[in-house]
């Protein structure tokens, strides 16, 4: 499996329930211009599944003052997310989400970006598309390992930075903490300062 990292993210269209809960015909190029977070999970109606939606939920404010689009995709038809969302968290639902769930029931965008796992469900996998429609991150996670949403902002954060300050962000880096320059003298700088 070749990465999708520097490379253009796969252009896909297929039915989404919205944040308003409608459904929507969505590409990934109606969210050209802006931040893209597209992340897989198995299958609605599941265990670690709505721990990771209502996990990303519980931060799409901060993903907005951002300008990162959240995007859940999975293997399910429309009319799934549709009732899984009109079903309460206590009994098993997840709820109102206020980002859209895109139904691949075609298999074709888990296909496209790598994840699909024994032509049956998407693997846990995340990715990061920059305005131009560039991935410039991404994770995968096998079935049972569910993810870190900080993780995620604090990649976003850090790509943020360099495309603002030109400089490069080390291990656990966070946002407000000072970051590397791209040259020897910066890296040696930097580690003599944060050596420990």
């Amino acid at each position: 499996m070749s990465t999708l990292v520097t490379r253009k993210a796969p252009e896909f269209k297929a039915t989404a329930v919205m944040e308003d809960g409608s459904f929507k015909d969505v590409s990934l190029s109606d969210y050209k211009g802006q931040y893209v977070c597209l992340y897989f999970y198995p299958l609605d109606f599941t265990f670690v599944c709505p721990s990771e939606i209502l996990a990303f939920n519980s931060k799409v404010a901060e993903f907005k003052e951002r300008g990162v689009q959240l995007l859940g995709v999975s293997i399910d038809s429309q009319f799934s997310h549709y009732a899984w969302r009109n079903t309460p968290v206590d009994k098993g639902g997840i709820g109102t989400i206020d980002y859209p769930l895109i139904a691949d029931v075609t298999k074709n965008i888990a296909r496209d970006y790598g994840v699909l796992f024994n032509d049956s469900v998407a693997l846990r996998g995340l990715f990061l598309i920059d305005k131009e429609g560039t991935v410039r991150h991404s994770t995968i996670n096998d079935l049972p390992l569910g993810r870190n949403v900080e993780e995620a902002i604090r990649v976003v954060d850090a790509l943020q930075y360099h495309e603002e300050h030109g400089e490069v962000c080390p291990a656990n880096w966070k946002k407000g903490e000072e970051a590397m320059k791209p040259t020897a003298e910066g890296v040696a700088s930097y580690l003599a300062k944060h050596a420990k």
